[in-house]
Parts: C-alpha cells; sequence; structure tokens
C-alpha cells in the first residue's frame, strides 16, 4: 500500500487532479443513487482523492469526513472545495485515526479495494465495520481490469462479500456496470458495486 500512495503522490499533477474532479459523482454512483441515505447523514469516505464524491455529498447536507492519506490530494481538495467537507490523514487497512471519530451512517470506498491485497482486506473489513454505525451501509466499487497496473490486485466479489458477511453486514445490492472514464471503458475496465447493510443490533 505505501508504494501505491507513493505513486498517487507522484501522479497528483494538476492535469489529473483536474480529470479526477471532473468526473460526475452522479453517474459514478448510479448503481446505488437511490440507496444513498437521506440527509443529513454522517459520511466517511475512505481513500476519498481530491473530495470530489465527498464535496457533492456536503452540498447534499450530507456531513462528511474525507479520509485520504495523500498529503498532495488533501491540499488540493481544501483548495477546490473549501471547509465543506472535514479531512482526515489516514489509510487502510486498519483506519485506526478514523476509529476516533465515531461511527457513520455510510462508509464508502470508491475506487479503493483493487489496491489492497488479501490480507489487507481481511484487515480493513473489521475496521469498517467498526466505523458503520447499526443499521448503517458500507459501498465498495470492485474494479476489474483486463490490464491491471503495478499496485492493484483481483477483487472477487465473492470474497468481499464473505468478509463482509463474517464482520455482520448484509448484503442489500450487487450491480455490475462499465466505467464512467471514457479511457477506462475503451479499455474494458468494469466495476462490481456492493451495497452491505450492517446488522441493525451492532
Amino acid at each position: 500500500m505505501n508504494d501505491v500512495l507513493a505513486d498517487y503522490a507522484a501522479a497528483a499533477t494538476p492535469e489529473l487532479i483536474a480529470g479526477y474532479d471532473a468526473l460526475p459523482p452522479e453517474q459514478i454512483y448510479a448503481a446505488v443513487l437511490d440507496l444513498l441515505p437521506r440527509p443529513p447523514a454522517r459520511i466517511a469516505d475512505i481513500g476519498a482523492g481530491t473530495g470530489r464524491d465527498a464535496a457533492w455529498l456536503a452540498e447534499q447536507g450530507h456531513r462528511v469526513l474525507a479520509v485520504e492519506p495523500v498529503r498532495e490530494f488533501r491540499e488540493a481538495g481544501a483548495a477546490l472545495h473549501g471547509d465543506r467537507i472535514e479531512w482526515l490523514d489516514d489509510q487502510l487497512p486498519d483506519l485506526a485515526k478514523l476509529q476516533q471519530h465515531g461511527s457513520f451512517d455510510l462508509v464508502m470506498l470508491c475506487a479503493v479495494w483493487h489496491h489492497l491485497d488479501t490480507a489487507g482486506r481481511a484487515r480493513a473489513v473489521p475496521a469498517l465495520a467498526q466505523a458503520t454505525a447499526p443499521g448503517g451501509q458500507l459501498i465498495l466499487s470492485l474494479r476489474h481490469d483486463p490490464a491491471p497496473d503495478r499496485g492493484t490486485f483481483p477483487a472477487p466479489p465473492e470474497e468481499a462479500i464473505e468478509l463482509a458477511s463474517a464482520a455482520g453486514f448484509d448484503l442489500t445490492r450487487r450491480a455490475e456496470t462499465e466505467s464512467v472514464h471514457p479511457v477506462s471503458r475503451a479499455n474494458g475496465v468494469r466495476w462490481t458495486w456492493l451495497v452491505l447493510t450492517k446488522d441493525a443490533s451492532g
């Protein structure tokens, strides 16, 4: 994971940041849009990048904590989105600092899961479960790439569902989509979206 973060820090050019922030969240989350909580909800966006999705959710009236370990992205996000969102320097798989912020109605990881290997995912899910309030939701997007980059791993949905089930989550939705990014779509990248609901009893 540290190598992945270093790669992202090195690649955090103004062009990359502008391109990332220009992607429309309404299209990205189309497969799960109807399951997002009504505002005001407390949301943790894990691996928030430049805060594109966090700012979009904050505009809807949610209280959003953007969790991002890459300093260059946090600084760019603060410049782009001002004080609409709160930032936290923390990282998967353990999310040690996040645990000090209580629980959230929604915990989301968009385009992050494929950067964790099998052992990292097994460590991450209990931390994500701890951060999710009883009855709250965990949303994962799983990337499927015919030509994966360095620092990425296959992301079988069944593995994620099994880990989440062991941590007290039930599968609410599974949806398969094409990539919103035109280049990724042309390269055959697809996504599986999982919405997982934590047992209301905690």
